[in-house]
This record gives structure tokens, C-alpha cells and sequence, in this order.
């Protein structure tokens, strides 16, 4: 069963940058499409990003411009570059891993902290 671990989370001011890293366990070629969510606190889980194995991406509508999803399929990893982060951007961000029968896989995440 592939795992996938993420990196990168951390504590950022208003307007600064971070970039996360899902490293998956084995080819990222097994799955369909591959994300990233978040969930803040008290809120429900949702989708920040997806990229599919054509390289089409799709964006929740509050990281359009500031957010880009992209992968590398020889190193296995799908990354989440964020510029511009706000404080509404804190969150557990997860990534997401949907295989070719539709089964779902998920990372433990990594705390993403916006703040002054």
C-alpha cells in the first residue's frame, strides 16, 4: 500500500511563502489525481488543489494566483506552492491521493501556521 508523507508545514508571516512536498511511497503514476486539503480549526476538511496525471490542475477559488499545485513523477512528489499567505491559510494541510479504482489515500499532514 503506497503511504504518502508530507513536508514542509511551518509558521509564516502575513505575505510570505512556503512550499509542502507529499512524498509518496511509490509511483505517483498509480493514481488518478492527486491533491492537496486543508482543514482549519472547527472547519471542515477542504480542497485546496488538485493535479491529475495529464498535469491539469483545478483550484479552490480563495488560493487561485497565490497557490500552485505541480508534480514530479520521477522523484514521486506532488508539491503546493503558497505565496501570499494569509492568516485565513492556517490550516493541517493533507495530501490526497485518489488510485485508478478510486481508492483513496491520505497523509498525516502538516500544520501550516499564518501569523504576525
Amino acid at each position: 500500500q503506497v503511504q504518502l508523507v508530507e513536508s514542509g508545514g511551518g509558521l509564516v508571516q502575513p505575505g510570505g511563502s512556503l512550499r509542502l512536498s507529499c512524498a509518496a511511497s511509490g509511483s505517483i503514476l498509480s493514481f488518478a489525481t492527486m491533491g492537496w486539503h486543508r482543514q482549519a480549526l472547527g472547519k471542515q476538511r477542504e480542497s485546496v488543489a488538485l493535479i491529475t496525471t495529464g498535469g491539469g490542475t483545478n483550484y479552490e477559488n480563495s488560493v487561485k494566483g497565490r497557490f500552485t499545485i505541480s508534480r514530479d513523477n520521477a522523484k514521486n512528489t506532488v508539491y503546493l506552492q503558497m505565496n501570499s499567505l494569509k492568516p485565513e491559510d492556517t490550516a493541517l494541510y493533507y495530501c490526497r491521493g485518489v488510485d485508478w479504482g478510486g481508492v483513496v489515500y491520505w497523509g498525516q499532514g502538516t500544520q501550516v501556521t499564518v501569523s504576525s
